[in-house]
């Protein structure tokens, strides 16, 4: 009998700061209201880009241009579980909020500060929120020529 191949969640995530602020989603997961980057899962037949602006888009009405590839993450939320995530972040910049709804789940897009977000560390998704932010005040990123666009 063959083993089952193990197949991580691959998903996209945004990051962005203006004037000290970051931008995060205030969202309702599984009856809790947490904090996370606009971020969602890669769909077939989608690049990395545009699953990033996609997803910025449709959780917090901004068009996002990626800039930078910020970091991948490994994360397994549960240890007594095979469900994984890698996550891609890519910082980039955002232009004026366009009219229109947010996505499922999606209470609002919100501009925090540094200290703002340390103190709802509590709310926050995933630890992967604040090291992101860490992440992308220590360090520029990659240029996007690190992702291949031969094989999308």
């Amino acid at each position: 009998m063959a083993n089952a191949v193990w197949t991580p969640r691959t998903t996209v995530a945004a990051i962005c700061e203006r004037d000290g602020r970051y931008l995060l989603v205030r969202e309702s997961v599984n009856g809790d209201i947490v904090f996370n980057q606009p971020a969602g899962h890669l769909d077939p037949d989608e690049t990395l880009l545009q699953a990033v602006v996609r997803e910025t888009l449709e959780e917090t009405r901004y068009h996002f241009v990626p800039t930078a590839l910020q970091g991948i993450y490994r994360f397994k939320p549960d240890t007594d579980s095979d469900k994984t995530y890698i996550r891609f972040l890519f910082r980039g910049e955002v232009g004026e909020r366009l009219e229109g709804p947010l996505d499922d789940g999606i209470i609002a897009a919100e501009w925090l500060g540094y200290e703002e977000v340390q103190a709802c560390r509590a709310q926050h998704r995933s630890p992967m929120v604040l090291q992101c932010i860490e992440d992308f005040r220590n360090g520029p990123g990659y240029p996007l020529s690190v992702i291949s666009q031969d094989f999308t």
